[in-house]
């Protein structure tokens, strides 16, 4: 087996600029408390996954036991030996394309939704204009706006259709 260490993941931390940036006492003790916690935690990691390899004495192994046994064995081991096989990834352009698609189709939906919300603060604002403007406003300022109301109550009218 060969001998595998394990790589920090990401930025490592500025301990120092931490300790400028902490001012409390408290503070100071907390993050030095953190330091000695992350610090052991790093060196269990390192102790965990760094393998020493040792090597194997199989000509020992095969006085002492029967050699086509030792032999498998030496095969065996040997295997590990090799390296792993690089992953072939032939699904992830196809779930690029389907992504690229459904983000496009996202931002089509955001450019109309956009488009309805602009329309819809007109409307409100023009509604608030209107109920605003009905505590002043005149029956013949409201015909003026709305013709097609004037224009119903005079049918209705002529029609002596009194809403009975």
């Amino acid at each position: 087996m060969s001998g595998k260490s394990v790589s920090k993941v990401g930025k490592s931390i500025d301990w120092d600029y931490l300790q400028k940036v902490v001012v409390s006492d408290g503070g100071k003790r907390e993050l030095a408390a953190l330091r000695r916690a992350y610090d052991d935690v790093a060196a269990t990691i390192n102790d965990k996954f760094n393998i020493k390899t040792t090597s194997i004495n199989w000509d020992f192994y095969k006085q002492k036991l029967s050699p086509s046994i030792v032999n498998i064995f030496e095969q065996s081991v040997n295997s590990l030996d090799k390296e792993v096989p690089e992953y072939e990834d032939d699904i992830t352009a196809d779930y690029q394309s389907k992504h690229k698609a459904l983000l496009a189709k996202a931002t089509e939906q955001e450019e109309d939704s956009k488009k309805k919300v602009i329309a819809l603060d007109k409307e409100i604002e023009r509604v608030r204009e209107q109920k605003d403007a009905l505590g002043t406003m005149t029956v013949d300022e409201y015909f003026a706006k709305n013709p097609q109301v004037k224009e119903k109550i005079d049918d209705e009218i002529r029609n002596q259709n009194w809403g009975y």
